[in-house]
């Protein structure tokens, strides 16, 4: 599972101009799944993803966690992240998971950030979807689980 996390302002995600999923300060985590993901890369990646300490403490450091700052998640499934432009234009997705098995693993992600206390909003799997955010910082963050196993 690969994941970019964006420390942010505000986050939202619209689908055919419906708004569907609205954080204020929080993370937006665009959340790509592998054919080779497992239940055991979904808890890493929720567990990295609760505990990154990217958060402002009153000196100003990057030192706390989304608990501790009261943020909030907008996740969001994009498959384009398991892109492979290493040969030609185009990229490569072979190593994206078939959608049916994406959605079962991305919903099992949105799951495991809940259980661990996150408020969680979502965009619609396999949607075109309009993301709107305001960065903070810039903080951005890529995230490999399969860089572990």
């Amino acid at each position: 599972m690969r994941a970019v996390v964006q420390r942010v302002k505000r986050a939202s995600v619209r689908v055919d101009g419906r708004l569907v999923g609205e954080i204020g300060a929080g993370l937006l985590v665009l959340a790509g799944v592998a054919s080779n993901d497992t239940a055991e890369s979904v808890e890493w990646m929720a567990e990295k993803v609760v505990s990154l300490r990217v958060f402002d403490d009153e000196q100003g450091k990057m030192n706390r966690t989304l608990a501790e700052s009261g943020g909030a998640i907008l996740c969001v499934s994009q498959f384009t992240l398991l892109g492979d432009c290493r040969k030609g234009r185009r990229p490569s997705y072979d190593r994206a998971a078939p959608p049916e098995a994406a959605k079962s693993i991305y919903e099992l992600l949105v799951a495991a950030l809940r259980a661990r206390g996150a408020r969680v909003e979502t965009g619609v799997f396999r949607a075109m979807m309009d993301i709107e955010l305001v960065n903070d910082g810039p903080v951005t963050l890529l995230l490999d689980s399969e860089k572990l196993f």
